[in-house]
Parts: C-alpha cells; structure tokens; sequence
C-alpha cells in the first residue's frame, strides 16, 4: 500500500516536470528562467530535508508522511494563480520545500519494513513507485499538455494526491525501535550533520553526479522534441518505464546477491548510450531506442545507488541518509537546471544531452575508485592488527 500511494504521489508531481518548462516558455520566460524552474524546486528540497531528517531520529513515521503529502497537494492547488514569472518560480520554490518533505519520509518509512537482508530487493520494488512514477506521470504529463489547459492539467494532478493521501492513511507503518525509544531532549541539531551522513556519503555524491547528467533530459526533452518534430516524444518515457519496470526485481536480486559496484558501472554505460541515442533521433523509432537503453539504465541505477547508500547506513540515521540521497538528487538536477539553461543560449539541444552524458561516465571511475580505496583500507587494517 505504502508502495502504491507512493507511486500516486509521484505521478501526481511528475506529470508536471516536463509541462512547466515549455509552459512558462510561453509566459516569455528565457533559457535561464526555464533552468530556474528545475534549480529553485531542487534548492526548496535540499534546505527542507536536514529538518526532517532530524525529525525522523524520533518521531513516528505516519503524522509525517500524512503531512508531507498534505503540503504537495496544497502548493500544486495554486499553481494556476501564478501568471506571472517570479511568482511562478517563488511557487516553485516553495513546492521543493514540500517535496523534499515528502519523498525523505516516505523512503525511510520504506526501508523501515525491509528485513536487511532484502534491502536490495525491497527497496527495488519501492522504488519502482519512483521510476514508474518519473516514468509513466511525464508521458500522461505531455499528452495533457498537448490537449487540453494547464489548469486541467493541475486539476488532474491534484485528483491524483488526494488519492495518495487516501492510500498513505490507510497503510501501516513500522518505526524502529531505536527511534522510539530515542527523546526530542536527547538529541543536538546540527544543520550539516542531519543533511551528511558521514557512513554512507559516497554513494550519495555519486548519485549527484549521475542526476546532474540526467536533469538535461527532464528540463529539455519536450522543447527537443518540439526542435525535431517529434510528436510523439511520450514514447521516451513510454519505453523507459516499461524496461524500467522489468529490469528493476532482476537489479535488486543482482544487488542482495553480488552488491552494488559492477551493477552501478552496467547501468551507468546503458545510460550514457541512452543519451547518445537520443541526441541523434530525429523518429519516433530513435526515440523508443534511447528509451529502452535508458529505462534499463537509469531505471535501475537510482535504487541501486539508494539501497548501497542505506545499507551503509546505521538504523537510527536512515532519515539522515535518506535525506542525503534525495538532496544529491535534487542538487544534481537543480545544478544541471542551471548549467544547462545558460548552454541551452549558445548550443542545439541536442549538444546539451551529449554535454550530459559526460557525466553518467564518471560514476564508473567514482565506483571503480572506492573498490580500489576499500581494499587499502583493509589493507591498512590487517597490518594494523
């Protein structure tokens, strides 16, 4: 139940990532407003998420995500109000805070009933709510967008949250021991502390890298359909979310059983060539390619880089760690919002998706660098024993 109200809540937020663009576009908005759009949201997310995560080291978990879901719905309510540019980015912004709220709760209510030795597993088909969401909400997004008003298209997202929060009120949730038995009293915040987790930092830093890669795709794929002449740009989504769907149990059984590194360097390589492909398509064939690479690819890369980053992870700090992976999503994308909005001025759309996908290269050399520290020090280790 969790999985699907979860899956509700990111339909009901994802179907609008690739409008607003394209929409505040036609409120005359430039190259760098329209990164802003991305930017701002990811901005809200990161400064939202220390607070909570302090908040999941000893409150219960469903108050919070009953909460969370509440704000998402409140701020999509009035984006229709925002017919003016800085209104709509301060909106924007305000949607970030909420949202990085929300997805922190709901993936550390996750992982609280995932036995540890299924981390790999559970969290693959939690996160396939996420991928499906990110996946399926931005074709249903720009079909809407196509036939219908923004303010329909508000509407529609909104009927979806209300039925998000009807599911999360319903599920059961579990909170760890640790966490109950710990007092408000007892802690100290710490801003840094509660937004870095200093056990499992490293996969989130390579997850940052790898958003930042993606986040060119989520702010210009619309426009670069509208570019080529490509009418039926869903079918990337389409295709993605499909061998997304049938790659993510196999990713997950891969992860319990052999561990992240060699399935991180597989999708990373798949995701690298998904954007290749996809700055050469001119058809609706090209674009199904670059969705299947990419959908077996990305689709399986995030959980994977979330399940390597909770299982380093001590029970108590799973709100910290949480918050740490969705902030290094949010600043990736948000980061690349920018970037890529200010070379959006000087070069094709599709030289953006070849710039980005530099950076789903580096998360192999980042992997391929932390087997090899590991084993020094263990080395260091044993001679020190």
């Amino acid at each position: 139940m969790l999985m699907v109200g979860n899956l509700f809540i990111f339909m009901s937020f994802q179907m609008l990532i690739p409008t607003l663009p394209p929409y505040i576009k036609s409120l005359g908005a430039s190259g760098l407003e329209i990164g802003l759009v991305t930017a701002l949201f990811s901005i809200g997310a990161v400064l939202s998420r220390p607070f909570i995560g302090y908040m999941l080291e000893y409150r219960t978990r469903k108050p919070l995500v009953l909460a969370g879901a509440a704000a998402l719905l409140a701020i999509t309510i009035v984006y229709p109000l925002s017919s003016m540019i800085f209104i709509f980015l301060l909106f924007r912004f305000v949607h970030g805070l909420a949202w990085g709220f929300s997805t922190t709760v709901n993936g550390t209510a996750a992982v609280d009933v995932i036995p540890k030795s299924r981390l790999g597993e559970g969290m693959g088909y939690f996160g396939l709510s996420v991928t499906l969401g990110m996946i399926i909400a931005p074709s249903l997004g720009i079909y809407l967008f196509g036939v219908t008003s923004f303010n329909n298209l508000i509407y529609i997202s909104c009927a979806l949250g209300l039925i998000a929060i009807g599911l999360l009120a319903a599920v059961r949730y579990h909170t760890p021991q640790s966490v109950t038995n710990t007092k408000k009293e007892d802690l100290t915040f710490s801003y840094v502390g509660s937004l870095v987790e200093k056990s499992s930092w490293y996969p989130a830093f390579i997850t940052m890298i790898a958003t930042f890669g993606y986040g060119s795709v989520v702010t210009f794929i619309v426009i670069f359909g509208e570019e080529r002449g490509i009418e039926q740009i869903f079918l990337f989504y389409l295709f993605n979310a499909i061998m997304a769907s049938v790659s993510r149990p196999i990713s997950g059984k891969w992860f319990d059983q052999k561990g992240p590194k060699g399935l991180i360097i597989v999708c990373s390589v798949l995701t690298f060539s998904g954007l290749w492909v996809l700055s050469f398509s001119h058809t609706n064939a090209g674009i199904a390619a670059a969705g299947i690479l990419f959908g077996i690819g990305f689709g399986s890369l995030l959980p994977t880089l979330q399940s390597w980053t909770l299982s380093m992870t001590p029970d108590n700090r799973r709100g910290v760690a949480n918050g740490m992976y969705f902030s290094a999503i949010d600043f990736g994308i948000g980061l690349s919002g920018i970037v890529f909005g200010i070379l959006a001025q000087f070069v094709e759309t599709a030289v953006l998706f070849q710039i980005s996908s530099i950076f789903l290269l580096i998360p192999v050399v980042l992997t391929l660098l932390e087997e090899k520290l590991s084993k020094k020090e263990h080395l260091v280790l044993k001679e020190n024993t």
